[in-house]
C-alpha cells in the first residue's frame, strides 16, 4: 500500500478504537501485529501514527482489565498487552538502533496515558531491559532513553522508585556536556528531583556560561555553583572550537536557563550574580568589547553581532529581574541594556528584546542603594532611554518605529501613576511623536501608535504644553471610518472598548454620540476582526447601561442571578447609539465568528429583558409581518433601516421572534462537521484502498 493509503487504514483503525468493545475486534484483526511492522515503516507520518495508536490500544487493554492482580511490580498482564510489551521489549536491543528509537517513543507515551493503577508494573517490566541499555559500549539511543526516564519519573505512582532518578545521572553522566543540556532541563523541570541529580543537572547548563566568565579578569559568583559546572579547559575549547559550534552551545544553554527563574523548586542556591555577570559578558561581546584574555578575544570573534546570541541573552535577563541582584550588578546591567537599545547595529527583534528586558530591570534601579551611597540612577537612565526612544521613533525601519512604539505603552500602563515618569515623559516629547505616527505609511506602525496613544490618553499622559491638537478621539474615528488597513482599524476599536471600561477615561464623560459613530462604522467595514471587535464594544456599553451579562462587571457589585430584568427604558441609551442596527444585521453575517459573537450577545441580553417591567403601548411594538421583513433584509444583506428607528419594543420584539438557541447551534457546528463525520471517514477509506486496487472489506 502507499503511506498515503497506509495512514488512512491507520486512521479508520484508530476511529473505530474509539468504540466500546473494538479491542477484541482489533485483536482478532491482528491489527496491532500490522501496526508493530508499520513502526519499521519509511515514513515517519505512517510510523508516527501507528506509534499513536499502539500507544492507545495499550492504555485501552489495561483500562478495560481494571487494576492489577498479583504482585505490584508483576501482575497478571492482560493478554494483548503482554503480547504488545513482549514485542517491543525484543526491540530494546542495543544493536538494532530503528527499532530502538521506535520502541522507546512507543514507550514513553505509554507511560505518558498508562492508566495510574500499571504504572508501578509498567515500570518493572521495563527496567531489566533498560539496565540492559545503560550498560551498552556506547550508550544506544541516549536522548531517546532520556525521554523514557524522565516519563517514568514523572510518574507519581513510580517517584518513589529511587531506579528512575539513578538511570538519569547514569545517562547524563555519560553524555557530553553539548549534548545533554535538553535532559539536564527535563530533570530540572521535575518538582521531586533528588537534590543531587539536581546539582548535577544544573551543572551541565551553567558549564557554557562558566567558560565565558573563564575569558573574563572579573568572575562574580564561582564559589555558588556546583561541582559539574566547571568544565575546565576541555570545555572551553569545545566552546571555541568553531564560530557554529559556540553560538549553538550558548544559545542552547542561554534559552533553557531562562525557563528556570519562575519555578518554585528551581536549584538552590540560586547563582544570581554569576548568571548576571555571565550574560552581561556575552552581550558585551556580542557588541564587540573584547575582553584583555587570548581567549576572551576568540570568544568576542565568535559572537560579535551574532543576533541569535544576543535574543537568547536578552531573554535569560528579563527572566533574571525577579531577582534583581547586588546593585554594582544592576548598573552594569542597566548599562549593557542601554547599549543594546542605543547601538545602531541591534537589529529590529534585538532592539524590541532590550526595550521588554528594560521594563523588567527598571523596577530594581530605585530599590538598590550604591556601596558609595549613590541610588543606582533610575533617574538618569530613564530620561536617557527615553531620549533613545525618541530617535527610534524616528527610525527608517518601521520594525523598529514600531518597536519603539510597544515599549511606549508598555511603560506608560507600568508607571503612568508615577510623577516623575509624567515628567519626564513630557520634557521627552516622545508623546507628540506617537501621535505624529498615527499617519505612518506602514499599517502595522499605526495600529501600534493607535494602542500607544490610547495608553497615553488613558493613564492622563497626554497632556503637553506645545500640544495643541486636544485629545486625539475625533482623530482616531475619523481612522476608523478612513484607514485603508484592517490593522489600524481593529486597533482602534480595542482603544474604544478599554477607554469605556475606564470610568475616567476619554469616554466617562458623554460616550454616545462617539459609540454611534463607531457602531456605524464597524457595521459596513469589509474585515471580519474589526466587525468582531464592534461586537466586543457593544457588548461593553451594554454590560454598563443593563448591568452585569454574564460575567464578572466591575461596575454592577450584584451577582447575574440577583439582576432584576432590565427595564425597556435601560435600553434607551442603546439604542441612541445605533448599537442594534450593527447587531442584528450581524447576526447573519457570512462570517462565523462575528454572527457567533451576535448571537451570544442577543441571548443574553434576551435573559435580561424577557420579563419587561414596562407594559408596551399601543402602536409602540411593530406587527410581526414587518419584523419578519426587517429579519429578511438582514439575512440578505440590504441596505437601509427596515424598522426605521429602533426603539426599545421593536428591538424586545425582533427578540421575541429570532429563534436564537437554534441558530447558535447552528453556528456552534464547523463548516467541515460533515467531512468530518464516521460515515464520510468510511467514504475516504474506501475511495483510498479501491484506487489501488485492495479489497473494500477490509476498510471496515
Amino acid at each position: 500500500m502507499a503511506p498515503t493509503v497506509r495512514s488512512a487504514w491507520i486512521q479508520g483503525l484508530h476511529s473505530l478504537a474509539q468504540h466500546p468493545g473494538a479491542l477484541g475486534f482489533l485483536a482478532d484483526l491482528g491489527a496491532v501485529d500490522r501496526l508493530l511492522t508499520l513502526q519499521g515503516d519509511p515514513s515517519l507520518f505512517v510510523v508516527t501514527a501507528a506509534g499513536q495508536l499502539l500507544v492507545h490500544v495499550l492504555g485501552l487493554a489495561l483500562h478495560n482489565c481494571g487494576p492489577p492482580c498479583g504482585p505490584p511490580l508483576d501482575p497478571q498482564w492482560p493478554l494483548l498487552a503482554s503480547s504488545l510489551l513482549a514485542q517491543l521489549e525484543e526491540a530494546l536491543q542495543p544493536a538494532s538502533t530503528p527499532q530502538l528509537l521506535q520502541a522507546l517513543g512507543v514507550l514513553t507515551n505509554a507511560f505518558t496515558s498508562c492508566p495510574a493503577p500499571w504504572a508501578p508494573a509498567l515500570w518493572g517490566r521495563l527496567r531489566p531491559a533498560m539496565t540492559c541499555l545503560l550498560e551498552g559500549q556506547p550508550l544506544q539511543a541516549p536522548h531517546a532513553l532520556g525521554d523514557l526516564l524522565l516519563a517514568v519519573a514523572r510518574s507519581p505512582e513510580v517517584v518513589v522508585d529511587l531506579g528512575p532518578w539513578e538511570m538519569l545521572a547514569l545517562v547524563l553522566g555519560r553524555l557530553e556536556p553539548s549534548q545533554g543540556g535538553q535532559l539536564a532541563l527535563g530533570v530540572l523541570q521535575l518538582p521531586e528531583c533528588p537534590q543531587a541529580l539536581r546539582a548535577q543537572a544544573f551543572g551541565v547548563l551553567l558549564q557554557p556560561l562558566t567558560c565565558v566568565l573563564s575569558t573574563s579578569t572579573d568572575a562574580p559568583g564561582l564559589q555558588e555553583l556546583p561541582p559539574s559546572a566547571v568544565g575546565g579547559s576541555a570545555s572551553l575549547d569545545l566552546l571555541l572550537a568553531s564560530r557554529s559550534a559556540c553560538v549553538g552551545l550558548l544559545c542552547c544553554a542561554l534559552a533553557r536557563l531562562a525557563l528556570l527563574p519562575p519555578l518554585p523548586w528551581r536549584p538552590s542556591p540560586w547563582p544570581q550574580a554569576f548568571l548576571l555577570g555571565a550574560v552581561v559578558a556575552v552581550l558585551r561581546s556580542c557588541n564587540g568589547h573584547v575582553p584583555i584574555s587570548a581567549a576572551g578575544g576568540r570568544l568576542c570573534a565568535a559572537l560579535v553581532g551574532c543576533e541569535r546570541v544576543q535574543r537568547a541573552a536578552l531573554d535569560l535577563l528579563g527572566a533574571l529581574a525577579q531577582d534583581a541582584g547586588p546593585p554594582e550588578l544592576v548598573l552594569e546591567v542597566c548599562g549593557v541594556l542601554l547599549e543594546h537599545v542605543d547601538s545602531p547595529d541591534s537589529s529590529p527583534t534585538v532592539l524590541k528584546k532590550a526595550f521588554q528586558a528594560s521594563l523588567t530591570w527598571l523596577p530594581h534601579a530605585d530599590k538598590k542603594p550604591h556601596p558609595c551611597g549613590l541610588q543606582v540612577p533610575a533617574q538618569l537612565f530613564l530620561p536617557e532611554l527615553l531620549q533613545v526612544l525618541r530617535k527610534r521613533l524616528c527610525s527608517p525601519s518601521w520594525e523598529v518605529r514600531d518597536s519603539g512604539l510597544e515599549f511606549l505603552t508598555q511603560a506608560a500602563s507600568l508607571w503612568a501613576g508615577q510623577a516623575d515618569f509624567r515628567q519626564m515623559l513630557q520634557a521627552s516629547e516622545v508623546p507628540p511623536l506617537a501621535r505624529q505616527l498615527l499617519r505612518d505609511p506602514e499599517s502595522y506602525v499605526r495600529a501600534s501608535a493607535v494602542i500607544a496613544v490610547g495608553q497615553l490618553s488613558s493613564g492622563g499622559l497626554w497632556a503637553h504644553p506645545g500640544d495643541q491638537q486636544g485629545s486625539p478621539l475625533e482623530g482616531l474615528l475619523d481612522m476608523l471610518d478612513t484607514d485603508p488597513d484592517a490593522f489600524p482599524r481593529r486597533a482602534i476599536l480595542q482603544v474604544l472598548t478599554a477607554w469605556l471600561r475606564d470610568t475616567h477615561g476619554p469616554l466617562a464623560a458623554h460616550p454616545e454620540p462617539l459609540l454611534a459613530r463607531a457602531f456605524q462604522a464597524a457595521g459596513r467595514d469589509p474585515d471580519w476582526e474589526v466587525r468582531a471587535r464592534g461586537l466586543e464594544l457593544a457588548r461593553e456599553f451594554l454590560v454598563q447601561t443593563l448591568g452585569r451579562i454574564g460575567v464578572p462587571c466591575p461596575y454592577v457589585p450584584t451577582p447575574l442571578l440577583d439582576t432584576p430584568p432590565a427595564d425597556t427604558q435601560a435600553l434607551h441609551p442603546a439604542c441612541r447609539t445605533r448599537l442594534f442596527e450593527f447587531v442584528f444585521p450581524a447576526l447573519f453575517d457570512y462570517d462565523r465568528p462575528v454572527a457567533r459573537a451576535a448571537c451570544e450577545l442577543l441571548l443574553l441580553l434576551r435573559a435580561q429583558t424577557t420579563t419587561c417591567a414596562t407594559p408596551p403601548q399601543a402602536g409602540d411594538t411593530p406587527d410581526p409581518a414587518t419584523v419578519e421583513a426587517a429579519l429578511h433584509c438582514w439575512r440578505t444583506g440590504e441596505a437601509g433601516r427596515p424598522l426605521g428607528e429602533l426603539v426599545p419594543q421593536a428591538v424586545l420584539a425582533v427578540l421575541q421572534a429570532l429563534d436564537l438557541d437554534d441558530l447558535r447551534g447552528t453556528l456552534a457546528d464547523g463548516s467541515d462537521h460533515a467531512e468530518k463525520s464516521p460515515l464520510s471517514l468510511l467514504q475516504d477509506m474506501l475511495a483510498a484502498a479501491g484506487a489501488q486496487g485492495h479489497n473494500q472489506v477490509d476498510c471496515y
